[in-house]
């Protein structure tokens, strides 16, 4: 999960790195109220989960209250890359000396941590990245010692910051590195950190993901969640514990395992070249159970896509069997009733089978057709959705 700018800063300041203050303004009226609030020069800034706010103009200093709110309905409705400004930060503003970067994040690859630090920051830092990537130290953090201040001197050094900046640096490397284990993150990012011309070292613009996969441990991660953009069949999904992700395409997919789904992806879209073009409207994964409370779920959120077409299912019966995934469709049909209008095509394969297909068969539903293989259902699924 994504946090926005304003949402990073909360997490920084509560775990003791330096920010400067910021208060959230939904109207052009609450951004000169947080102006007159935090008084003198602020900045007004788009919250959208996206690069580039400067650039397209999301970004903006003013010097006082009025200009606050000017600001604020010039940034408001505003699109960033495909995302609408509905909310901004008024930031006190800084008098900055020089822009730094640092990140720490997971390296899948290596199976580690993995801290990115330069002592060059600012809106071009992906330009260094590719010009002068020597510029951008890339420095291995062992997950077992973490980053101590000793390790930040080191990450420091690595970034090219001479012996008096880091001394002023290091410590916040290692707060931000406390942001990052305490809240179970993948990425804990600061461009810019930067030093005032007072000599302070702030992190004043920070993005933050968390690892949904911790959610257990941190309950009041929900209250991040960023509910008004989300998408509604994604949240449905999430709702009933189904691994949902919502395609572009118009053939519904459900299946159980995420490697059998994704094979079924790739199959559905190869059929669907044969049928104007076709192709998988999500990926669905229902797990290893298939009851028919799971599956009337998972059926109820790709009906509600407007864009599907048909659904096809496509099972593997291991320890779950496929007479009580057979069972789970048929009585999924019977809950939703008037609901279920599109058609399903089935197959099944593993654990009694043919037992499963007797009960789909002795059920009759006008909605679903029974398929012999995987290759054969992705094919009447595409030709269903294309008629």
């Amino acid at each position: 999960m994504d946090l926005f700018e304003y949402q990073a800063r909360d997490l920084f300041e509560r775990y003791g790195v330096p920010v400067l203050a910021g208060i959230i303004a939904d109207t052009p009226a609450e951004a000169k109220a947080a102006a007159e609030t935090i008084g003198g020069t602020v900045v007004v800034k788009a919250q959208v989960k996206a690069g580039g706010r400067g650039k397209a103009g999301g970004v903006k200093v003013v010097h006082d209250p009025d200009a606050a709110a000017a600001a604020a309905e010039q940034i408001l409705g505003l699109d960033i890359k495909g995302h609408v400004v509905r909310r901004v930060m008024v930031a006190q503003g800084a008098r900055i000396a020089r822009e730094f970067y640092f990140s720490v994040l997971l390296d899948r690859a290596n199976r580690s941590y993995l801290s990115l630090c330069s002592v060059e920051g600012g809106m071009e830092i992906e330009e260094l990245a590719v010009e002068r990537p020597d510029a951008l130290a890339r420095v291995e953090v062992d997950p077992a010692e973490g980053i101590t201040l000793d390790k930040a001197r080191e990450i420091a050094a690595a970034g090219h910051f001479d012996a008096e900046l880091i001394e002023k640096v290091a410590p916040v490397i290692r707060k931000l590195y406390d942001v990052y284990t305490g809240e179970d993150a993948t990425l804990v990012e600061v461009n810019p950190l930067v030093l005032t011309e007072d000599g302070q070292v702030l992190a004043l613009d920070g993005k933050v993901t968390l690892d949904e996969n911790a959610g257990f441990r941190h309950p009041e991660h929900a209250e991040l969640e960023d509910a008004a953009s989300a998408d509604p069949l994604e949240a449905a999904a999430k709702e009933n514990d189904l691994n949902y992700v919502k395609l572009d395409g118009e053939v519904g997919i459900i299946g159980n395992g995420a490697g059998l789904v994704m094979s079924t992806l790739d199959v559905v879209a190869y059929a669907g070249e044969k049928h104007g073009g076709v192709k998988p409207a999500n990926f669905l994964d229902i797990g290893g159970g298939a009851s028919a409370t799971v599956m009337a779920a998972g059926l109820d959120v790709i009906l509600g896509d407007s864009q599907v077409k048909s659904v096809f299912v496509n099972v593997f019966g291991g320890i779950t069997s496929c007479v009580a995934v057979a069972n789970g469709i048929v009585q999924a049909l019977e809950i939703l009733g008037d609901a279920a209008t599109k058609p399903l095509v089935v197959r099944l394969d593993g654990n009694q089978v043919e037992e499963g297909r007797a009960i789909l068969a002795a059920a009759n539903h006008p909605l679903v057709t029974i398929a012999s293989s995987m290759d054969d259902g992705a094919d009447k699924a595409a030709e269903l959705a294309a008629a």
